[in-house]
């Protein structure tokens, strides 16, 4: 049975390269801050991948923060703005208890935020319109005098609309609101340059762009202080406490430095399997919904409400075919609750439980597609089949 997998956007497998960078530096066990030559070892090693990983987000060195994962750079950045204690942040950084974000995010900034609203922060829970869209005038409204952060992801991890997060960062600068953005599923895959962006903050993730799981990156921009999440040692510039994860972090500048040189070449790439993926279910399935923006969208990511039936069973019935898609966010995919982004689209609750996400990578090529085109449609008749609420639509 052939095996397909297409659901890059939970996690990627390692690329080749990366995964040879690996097993080269098994034996550096030395830790980074220790002064000896095995740690200086291990911190040249550190430092070379920090300019890589900078290199992908037209960043400087000194402003990459290598943390554990996405989920912990988004909660570095929001706990670590809004924290109270003054000795961490200068004078002149926004002050206040009042956070703007979409109502579409991931939940590792969500969470983090609705964390605050308990203890009494204002949040702005702005709305998207049918294709996920954040509207930047509405960005613009909600700031108030007490708004300190807002946070709006470069693209969505489960239907891939893309943002338009340099125009909301403008608008963060010209009222002096810090601006962050969640890019984990854009960094490495679309060109990302948080200087021409605009950024203050942007969190990124290993695991999504063919590195290890267990390391990830915040950008802080040069001149902005945040309280640390994790209280440790100097590690990181005192920002993250810890010994450094040397070899994750090897791999990641290796992923960063591929993730430069081929970006272009699978970008192109991916788009047209993407294409002809959503074409051919279009044609040969009924009664489909393609979720998303219909151009600004992540070329490798594809949601579709497969009418009258559950998700959950398309994904099992796939998965026994050899092909592994998602029901949604892999960070989500225990709860029985429909997924909240596409709630915020406008789905109904029904139509929300009947949603695949099929997410492509470097590994896919056009016979995974044609493959995943021949055992869908049967799929999807014969679930119909099953399913009362197709039995009265065909009458």
């Amino acid at each position: 049975m052939r095996k397909v997998y297409l659901d890059n956007n939970a996690t990627t497998p390692l690329h080749p390269e990366v995964k040879q960078v690996i097993e080269k530096n098994l034996d550096l066990f030395g830790n980074a801050s220790s002064a000896h030559f095995f740690g200086q070892e291990a911190r040249k090693a550190v430092e070379q991948a920090r300019k890589k990983v900078a290199g992908l987000i037209n960043a400087s060195s000194e402003e990459i923060i290598f943390t554990s994962c996405g989920s912990e750079s988004n909660n570095l950045v929001i706990k670590g703005v809004t924290c109270p204690d003054i000795h961490c942040k200068p004078t002149d950084a926004p002050a206040g208890r009042h956070i703007i974000t979409s109502q579409i995010e991931h939940p590792s900034v969500i969470n983090p935020i609705k964390s605050l609203e308990r203890q009494g922060f204002k949040v702005s829970w702005l709305p998207v319109d049918k294709y996920g869209l954040v509207d930047p005038d509405l960005v613009k409204k909600a700031i108030t005098r007490q708004t300190v952060l807002i946070t709006i992801m470069t693209a969505n991890n489960e239907i891939g609309t893309i943002q338009p997060v340099a125009e909301i960062a403008k608008i963060a600068k010209e009222n002096n609101v810090y601006f962050h953005t969640d890019a984990v599923q854009a960094v490495g895959k679309l060109e990302v340059d948080v200087k021409e962006m605009g950024m203050d903050f942007l969190s990124l993730s290993g695991h999504k762009l063919y590195a290890p799981k267990g390391i990830a990156a915040v950008y802080i921009r040069k001149g902005i202080n945040v309280c640390p999440l994790l209280d440790g040692g100097h590690q990181e510039r005192g920002i993250r406490g810890g010994t450094e994860n040397t070899l994750g972090i090897i791999a990641l500048g290796k992923a960063s430095e591929v993730a430069i040189r081929d970006r272009e070449k699978n970008l192109e790439r991916l788009w047209r399997l993407r294409e002809k993926l959503r074409k051919e279910i279009l044609e040969k399935i009924p009664e489909v919904i393609i979720n998303g923006h219909p151009e600004k969208t992540l070329p490798f990511t594809l949601s579709v409400t497969f009418k009258y039936i559950e998700g959950e069973s398309i994904l099992l019935r796939l998965s026994a075919n050899g092909i592994a898609v998602s029901t949604g966010s892999a960070c989500s995919s225990g709860s029985l609750e429909p997924s909240h982004v596409l709630l915020a689209i406008g789905l109904p609750h029904e139509l929300a439980h009947g949603t695949i996400r099929f997410s492509l990578g470097i590994e896919n090529d056009e016979e995974d597609i044609d493959y995943t085109l021949k055992v869908l449609p049967k799929v999807i008749q014969e679930l119909r089949e099953m399913s009362p609420l197709w039995a009265g639509i065909k009458k």
